[in-house]
């Protein structure tokens, strides 16, 4: 099949099976992946990653093929938003 047939019809549930087919190492139904399907669902999931992940996370392919590095300031800054602290507590010895 060709590459870009295969991405046009790929849809977002799709992709989402084949990730969890990867991540999981069996499809939804208990079924064991074998390395040559899991290495071939990664290479699909690359593919389309490469052409829609506008908001790439860290470590995924970014919209055009790059690997999204975030340094830890980023990541610090996108997990804790809309979080506030509960308590601060300031300890010192005396």
């Amino acid at each position: 099949m060709d590459i870009n047939k295969l991405l046009e019809s790929m849809t977002p549930e799709v992709f989402q099976n084949l990730q969890y087919a990867v991540e999981t190492g069996k499809w939804h139904n208990g079924t064991p992946l074998s390395q040559e399907q899991r290495s071939t669902c990664m290479q699909a999931m690359m593919l389309y990653q490469s052409m829609h992940n506008k908001e790439a996370q860290h470590m995924t392919v970014a919209e055009g093929g790059e690997i999204s590095f975030k340094s830890k300031a980023e990541l610090k800054k996108q997990f804790s938003k809309g979080q506030e602290d509960i308590v601060r507590v300031n300890v010192s010895s005396e």
